[in-house]
């Protein structure tokens, strides 16, 4: 008797061995490869997302830039800058009070923001899609008069010396400039100056700005390195921005 229970107990014990016996090689095979296809999946995501906030943000400076010098070669004056009654009687729907004061400079002079006005000259003169206004020469940036990048942060048409420079390079220069607006991701302006220009935040034409379009402004110790010439891609800021000079 206590033979045949030492045979069934070592039976029963195999048997249990073999119910809890774990994957094979194939099943461990076909996790992997399903686990490899959806990370591969969602990086190829986040890439074309990538891609797609890259190319609007490209589009975007580029039609701002054909709106300036297309207005410039119609008018031959710059928006913003435009003097109000020239405006008033050239561009359908503007009011002479909503102009500027001629000196071929887009700036706020204190009587009227210039740089702001510059929206409302160029949609009105239909350069620019969307319709943007102002109520006095002196009104508030607001998204009523004033365009924004994908990240809700306002753009500026500007003569200014607000852009970075690399250090040791002589000290910026005054100049019309189409900043991005702020709130964008490093790595979207990292790949935006790979295509437009050098790659290197501090040279060029399309460089690095601490211009507050919304929220926060940006600073340059979290988006860009201006001794080495680089974007900082693989900080993970969020709140980066750029000028095109002109």
């Amino acid at each position: 008797m206590v033979y045949s229970r030492t045979i069934f107990t070592v039976k029963g014990m195999a048997k249990m061995m073999r119910k809890q016996s774990g994957f094979t090689l194939i099943e461990i095979a076909i996790v992997l490869v399903i686990i490899g296809l959806l990370l591969g999946g969602v990086l190829k995501g986040q890439e074309l997302i990538t891609s797609a906030r890259v190319r609007n943000l490209i589009s975007q400076q580029d039609g701002v830039k054909a709106a300036f010098f297309g207005f410039q070669d119609r008018y031959r004056a710059l928006p913003g800058d435009y003097p109000g009654a020239q405006a008033n009687t050239n561009i359908p729907n503007v009011a002479a009070t909503l102009g500027g004061n001629g000196d071929g400079q887009i700036l706020n002079t204190g009587a009227a923001n210039e740089q702001t006005i510059a929206w409302t000259h160029m949609s009105h003169a239909g350069f620019l899609t969307g319709s943007f206004n102002m109520g006095t020469a002196t009104d508030a940036v607001a998204a009523a008069n004033t365009p924004a990048n994908t990240y809700n942060a306002f753009l500026q048409l500007v003569y200014d010396n607000v852009y970075s420079v690399i250090v040791g390079d002589p000290a910026a220069t005054a100049r019309h400039n189409l900043k991005t607006g702020n709130q964008v991701p490093v790595e979207i302006m990292t790949e935006v100056d790979r295509k437009v220009d050098d790659g290197n935040p501090g040279r060029g034409s399309f460089r690095f700005s601490v211009y507050l379009g919304a929220g926060t402004a940006p600073t340059a110790a979290t988006c860009a390195d201006l001794t080495a010439g680089n974007w900082l891609t693989t900080s993970g800021q969020t709140n980066c921005g750029a000028a095109s000079l002109f």
